[in-house]
């Protein structure tokens, strides 16, 4: 007697979990309907924008465009969102007696149902209908769209089974933090890419396109394209290069879903691998100073890889410093000295730094008894921040020089970097200790209720004076630019910049290690409230 088929039990089972959610409450029904209705009419507009351009001579340039973000967007979305699908965990099934075969045909199935597969749906029918040219080129555009359509799904199964581990454990969902910077990358970038489109229209995306042609799922609509045109044989190539890729996806996700559900839990295993790779990553310690400097130097380097809110806010302080000063030159109407946005984005780490620490700060509290040691504390903190901002800082200098070909300014620059970011070492050090407040350890709230304001005086307060610290190097900076034969000296102003800067930094931690030593329990209590 053969089993009975899953695959309509599991469809059923999907449909029911999204009803059930619904009956939860009015305020989740309302959120999962207008969230609904705004997708869809997000992805009939879509749709009618690329059927009304449908005859453009570059046309299918933009539709592989469009049909190959939505694929990274399918690959990403398990990552930064694991809790949109319940479906999403198998391990939820590891109890059941079930195969891989006829469990990956289930859950691919039930994966086709919800808002998200209708989007897709949309999107790829929009993109074969804007491309597609003749009755052949027509019916192709069917298997197009459903093998474009299970790509996309599969390749989201996989990316979800390889990390089913990380993403349903508490520290998992503290990296949908992280969501937000690529929102915000990806906007600064979607951006740039609609300014130069509308300078130059769609043939700027020709070269992409004819790339991206090749490559799931984007190659599915690439093959209609190729049917329109009379290349069959380009066609055939495209559709199996699609096919291909939604074997290698389903093979993966079929060899992860067997692994998960057959090896034991790593939390059931002893301790001794955990073990060895704290040893193995203890190498980081050979390479700092000896002491409570390099003590202090890798516990801030181990929070910046481990803390998912810190992390977030490095990334995303080591993106923009980079996109805003590159993006500019690209477009040519940038400047060597947008390179001091990236030491000025890296500088505001140093501020609240007691904050980052939360409640576990009265352990460092318990080391300080005096002016030295808080003095010491404080600059191994900057030493850490160094350690990454200073040869970034410098790197971002040299790219935006070597894009503009402004050499000569190179100098002048990095001088400028050196000093704003001394300068902001320095106020950020002094503001810890003046105005610390707390970080909540869950939620995406920076700041903890009630302390809002001592956060914009600590921040923004403290990179003005940042600002006005370094108007000495500024206004050096404009008179050798505006005085006869000033340019032959303008060199000087790495040494006085990077000098101005160091001088800074020091004066700045001697006088916050007085007060960080007056004001401990102070501290203490500001930074515990989250």
């Amino acid at each position: 007697m053969s089993a009975p088929a899953i695959t309509p039990v599991f469809v059923r089972l999907k449909l029911s979990l999204l009803r059930n959610g619904l009956r939860r409450s009015g305020g989740r029904k309302a959120a999962y309907v207008a969230s609904a209705v705004g997708a869809l009419l997000l992805a009939v507009l879509q749709t009618l924008g690329l059927v009304a351009l449908r005859g453009h001579a570059h046309v299918e340039s933009l539709a592989v465009l469009a049909v190959a973000v939505l694929g990274l967007g399918w690959a990403v979305m398990p990552l930064f969102f694991p809790g949109g699908d319940e479906t999403l965990d198998a391990t939820r099934l590891v109890m059941l007696p079930l195969r891989p075969r006829p469990l990956v045909r289930a859950l691919l199935a039930a994966s086709l149902v919800g808002i998200g597969p209708l989007f897709t749906l949309c999107l790829l029918a929009g993109s074969v209908l804007a491309v597609a040219r003749g009755a052949a080129a027509f019916a192709v555009g069917v298997l197009a769209v459903a093998l474009a359509l299970l790509v996309c799904v599969a390749v989201a199964r996989a990316v979800a089974a390889a990390n089913v581990r990380l993403l349903t454990s508490r520290k998992g969902r503290d990296l949908a933090v992280l969501s937000g910077l690529v929102v915000a990358i990806g906007a600064q970038i979607v951006n740039f890419g609609v300014q130069r489109l509308g300078s130059s229209g769609l043939g700027e995306l020709a070269p992409v396109g004819d790339v991206l042609m090749w490559v799931p799922p984007a190659s599915a609509v690439g093959a209609v394209h190729a049917v329109g045109e009379g290349a069959y044989g380009v066609a055939a190539a495209q559709l199996a290069l699609t096919a291909a890729a939604l074997a290698v996806a389903l093979a993966v996700w079929s060899r992860h879903l067997t692994r998960l559900m057959t090896a034991p839990d790593g939390s059931t295993l002893a301790g001794t691998e955990s073990a060895a790779r704290e040893r193995r990553a203890s190498g980081l310690a050979r390479l700092l100073p000896p002491g409570r400097t390099g003590t202090v130097m890798e516990r801030g380097l181990r929070y910046v890889w481990r803390d998912p809110k810190l992390k977030a806010a490095w990334v995303t302080s080591l993106a923009i410093g980079l996109i805003v000063p590159v993006f500019n030159a690209w477009q040519g109407t940038g400047s060597v000295y947008f390179a001091c946005f990236a030491a000025g984005m890296l500088g505001i780490q140093m501020y609240n730094q007691f904050g980052q620490d939360g409640s576990a700060f009265w352990m460092v509290a318990m080391t300080i008894s005096s002016t030295r040691d808080a003095c010491a504390e404080l600059r191994a903190r900057a030493y850490a921040l160094l350690l990454i901002t200073l040869p970034y800082a410098a790197l971002v200098t040299v790219v935006t020089t070597a894009m503009l070909g402004d050499w000569r300014r190179l100098p002048e620059a990095l001088g400028l970097s050196f000093a704003l970011l001394g300068a902001m070492l320095a106020t950020g050090a002094w503001t810890s200790a003046r105005f610390p407040y707390s970080i909540p350890q869950e939620g995406y709230k920076n700041v903890a209720p009630g302390q809002t304001g001592l956060a914009w005086i600590s921040v923004f307060g403290g990179m003005m004076a940042a600002a006005l610290l370094c108007a000495p190097v500024i206004a050096l900076t404009i008179w050798l630019n505006l005085s006869a034969g000033g340019a032959r000296l303008a060199w000087l102003l790495l040494p006085v910049g990077t000098g101005y800067g160091a001088v800074l930094t020091v004066a700045g931690l001697r006088l916050a290690a007085p007060r960080t030593a007056r004001r401990l329990p102070e501290i203490l209590g500001a930074v515990s409230k989250g």
